[in-house]
């Protein structure tokens, strides 16, 4: 009863708080727009202010941002940040669901998907339908069958502006790093190994390096020396259980193996067995991270940007921070590339083409006063002159064009770019990881981003890395991991939708926690008592309604293989 009365004094104070922060823009908790696809004219003459909620764990810009500035003197708009941190988007979003009061413009990475069924969002397809949104109608006519949403409860259609991997150009211009799934490995270790070679890789292997190394250098900066961790935490108990399903092969469909159309969980599966018990003799030799299955994600990154861990399974966009923040400190010999152990007789896949997140990006909430000039936004947003400014900056200052047209960065200019106070005046991170993006080629031949520029990577690099690709004859990160074949139309299986309350969902949460409370323990357990941890973990997943939850993802495959997209 007490648990249950704080739970509610908790809700009726976040409700509280929410009122409070939109009685002063005087937003209401009813709809007073409607959005009829009339184009809206921006003039700094007739400002406005539109509200932006997103979970992220970017800052707002600083007051002196110059790209504010620039929206402020250009178009009069002005963006009023509200940021959750990571981690607590799912409380946030019942309160907005349950109170009915929701900002302007909506930035989802609720993969559940949580305020389009919550009815939270506007249909998109009848403004579009228009013709006066060309740049976003353009932007998602390739994939809209992908996009529209069939089920929820909420009419079928458009909700969402997918925020990454819609490509233009023919062939795009595709990033230089990989941002998906590894195991990574310090540079500096294979610096010491003098530079062996990573095809063929193993689970031995790659353990052996880092033990090695761990044993020569017990210290990094005067702190232990980390041979491997993993993140494990709420939102990302997948960095610690997903590691069985790349050694057989497959590529990320999250909690499911498909194969021959049919999905099913990896978790109880020999695969899983033989890398945790692998993990729990590392463990045994001092390899594994005592804290790798309680850490938050805070102390995760911060660990990581000490330098002295040497290696983890993650996705290379999971550790940004981390890595940014070493490269800040001019440590690039700290920082990782990824390797692809796998079992005997499988093929590395580890690196897909990316794919388009459907259920990532900007909605317009219901209660947005003005739905039509929000849109205008999001079209002026997606005008080449705004995503220049946006990805590259403003020319002069922070690029510069080339006499063959093509843009490049001195190096000042590139390395000011990755220090995060800099960040915070010259650039809308916040606001840009959710926004759409003409990701690939401008049609102006450059790279969408400074970062995809062949040359401007190349060049940018500082002389330890430029070295250290030479000496593997590589010239990008990308080049260490598999080459991508064609995504199966299905693929990937992880943005299969898994309704409030139903089953699946619960078998969802099931077996994370599952995870959580037997895998550390199998993990950091005396070798002896692995098999009786085992068994318990196996007898655990089997109470819970796994076939519900194959089900939706099989239902998923089918349906994806039916619309041919």
């Amino acid at each position: 009863m007490k648990k249950t009365k704080v739970l509610f004094l908790i809700l009726f104070l976040s409700l509280i708080m929410v009122s409070v922060v939109y009685a002063g823009g005087q937003r209401s908790a009813q709809p007073t727009g409607a959005l009829t696809g009339e184009r809206w004219v921006f003039s700094p003459n007739n400002p406005v202010t539109i509200s932006v909620w997103m979970e992220s764990n970017q800052m707002a810009p600083a007051p002196d941002n110059k790209i504010s500035a620039l929206l402020r003197d250009r178009l009069g708009v002005t963006l009023e940040y509200d940021i959750t941190p990571p981690g607590m988007g799912d409380q946030r979003i019942g309160v907005m669901l349950a109170s009915g009061l929701i900002p302007d413009l909506v930035a989802s990475t609720d993969l559940n998907a949580r305020l389009v069924h919550g009815g939270a969002l506007l249909r998109l397809d009848d403004a579009l339908a228009t013709g006066n949104f060309p740049n976003l109608a353009e932007h998602v006519r390739p994939v809209l069958q992908r996009l529209t949403w069939r089920s929820g409860g909420v009419p079928d259609g458009l909700y969402l502006f997918p925020n990454y991997n819609r490509f233009y150009g023919d062939p795009p211009i595709m990033g230089p790093d990989h941002g998906g799934t590894g195991f990574w490995i310090q540079k500096a270790v294979l610096e010491w190994h003098n530079f062996p070679a990573l095809e063929n890789m193993t689970l031995e292997r790659y353990f052996q390096l880092l033990e090695d190394y761990m044993r020569a250098h017990p210290t990094i900066d005067g702190q232990p020396t980390i041979a491997f961790t993993f993140p494990a935490f709420q939102g990302r108990v997948w960095g610690m259980t997903n590691p069985p399903n790349f050694l057989a092969g497959h590529p990320n469909n999250g909690p499911v193996m498909i194969e021959n159309g049919v999905a099913r969980i990896y978790a109880n599966t020999r695969y899983a067995y033989d890398y945790f018990r692998f993990l729990n003799l590392a463990n045994a030799r001092g390899l594994v991270d005592p804290e790798a299955a309680t850490q938050t994600q805070d102390q995760y990154l911060a660990k990581l940007a000490t330098g002295r861990v040497l290696g983890m399974h993650d996705q290379g966009w999971g550790f940004g921070d981390a890595r940014t923040s070493l490269q800040a400190q001019f440590r690039d010999e700290r920082t990782w590339v990824a390797t692809m152990p796998v079992f005997p007789g499988y093929t590395p896949y580890y690196a897909d083409r990316p794919v388009m997140n459907v259920n990532q990006g900007y909605g317009i909430s219901r209660t947005a006063s003005n739905p039509n000039m929000i849109l205008s936004f999001l079209e002026e947003m997606m005008s080449v002159e705004w995503q220049t400014i946006l990805s590259w900056g403003i020319e002069g200052q922070d690029y510069h064009v080339g006499p063959n047209g093509m843009y490049y960065r001195t190096q000042q200019q590139r390395d000011i770019a990755n220090d995060v106070t800099w960040r915070q005046s010259n650039r809308l991170m916040a606001f840009w990881d959710p926004m759409s993006k003409r990701q690939g080629t401008l049609p102006n031949g450059n790279a969408f981003a400074p970062g995809d520029q062949p040359s401007e990577f190349f060049d940018g690099l500082r002389p330890y890395d430029r070295s250290f690709l030479q000496r593997y004859n590589r010239q990008t990160w990308t080049d260490f991991v598999n080459p991508t074949p064609e995504n199966p139309v299905y693929y990937p299986a992880w943005q299969a939708h898994l309704p409030d309350g139903s089953a699946a969902q619960i078998a969802q949460t099931q077996l994370d926690e599952v995870a959580l409370q037997f895998l550390p323990r199998a993990i950091f357990a005396p070798p002896a008592q692995f098999d009786v941890i085992w068994n318990e973990y196996l007898a655990a997943i089997n109470r819970i309604d796994v076939r519900s939850f194959e089900e939706v993802f099989n239902q998923f495959v089918r349906d994806r293989m039916a619309r041919g997209q």
